[in-house]
């Protein structure tokens, strides 16, 4: 299934896309679509047999707003580095570990909302990453088949980054990817049913038409089986909760001088295969 949510901030309805592209209401059949709903199997075959049954009112697509797909996360952990090109390409050796960052819940908007260069910026980069939404609570994972079975899906985010903010300015990274609309997500939730390979989807991403990023999640270091059961070991992961599995290559920062960092009034554009497109207006904070 192809979840998602529509409407104005703060008072989004959850919607399902259907296999003919059609919008269809789900409210009369789940107040939202959050982490309860993701956990909840009897909750998700309602929307399933509602669906196959054709009894799922049509939405009026035009005009309307699409928001993030998860309502109510609780946490964004992120996996830094995790691609062999995109390693390569900043000149760093490729981790012996995943290495785990967080972004705050409320950096997240919708994948056609407005991102804010942060006052004071030079160095605002793009980063095309597939998300996972976790399913099931997660502790001490022991396999990867294991942690497969706790996602509850996919879904397209963009890990907007201040390079400066990140790495020049000290600390850890945080300073650099906690800025205010740093962290799209979406169009959809594409069910794990829908996705019988994560470590076969084509990523990229372009800026003002430009191909910018053009990758695979094949080159991932760490697989999201992997990351998925490695990040159970340091914290417990809650239904609805994302992880962010990293970038290829192909920012700004891996880019020769003069690097073209993002400014005001530019656009990205960014899709992972089977998971939807995004498109944002890059305007002043």
């Amino acid at each position: 299934m192809k979840l998602l949510r529509v409407g104005t901030t703060g008072a989004e309805r959850p919607a399902l896309l259907d296999a003919e592209r059609v919008l269809r209401d789900l409210s009369g059949v789940v107040p939202d679509i959050d982490g309860a709903l993701l956990a909840d199997d009897v909750a998700l075959g309602r929307i399933r047999t509602a669906a196959e049954a054709g009894e799922l009112p049509v939405l009026d697509a035009d005009g309307l707003r699409v928001g993030p797909p998860v309502a109510r996360i609780g946490k964004v952990v992120c996996i830094g580095l995790n691609y062999h090109d995109h390693a390569k390409e900043t000149g760093a050796e490729p981790p012996a570990e995943p290495v785990i960052f967080f972004k705050a819940a409320d950096t997240v908007v919708g994948p056609y909302d407005t991102v804010l260069v942060p006052r004071g910026s030079v160095k605002t980069d793009w980063e095309v990453e597939l998300a996972v939404v976790i399913g099931r609570t997660a502790r001490y994972l022991g396999s990867h088949e294991e942690a497969l079975a706790h996602v509850a899906g996919y879904a397209v985010a963009h890990d907007v980054s201040e390079r400066e903010f990140q790495i020049e300015r000290g600390g850890t990274w945080d300073k650099g990817k906690n800025c205010e609309t740093f962290n799209p997500l979406g169009p959809w939730l594409v069910t794990a049913d829908e996705v019988p390979d994560p470590q076969r989807l084509g990523l990229k991403l372009w800026v003002n038409g430009e191909l910018r990023q053009d990758g695979s999640t094949s080159d991932q270091i760490f697989p999201v089986a992997e990351v998925v059961r490695y990040v159970s070991q340091f914290m417990t992961l809650y239904p609805g909760d994302v992880i962010n599995t990293g970038t290829p290559a192909g920012v700004a920062l891996g880019m020769p001088e003069p690097k073209p960092f993002l400014r005001a009034g530019d656009v990205v554009e960014l899709e992972i295969e089977g998971l939807g497109r995004q498109r944002q207006e890059f305007k002043p904070a």
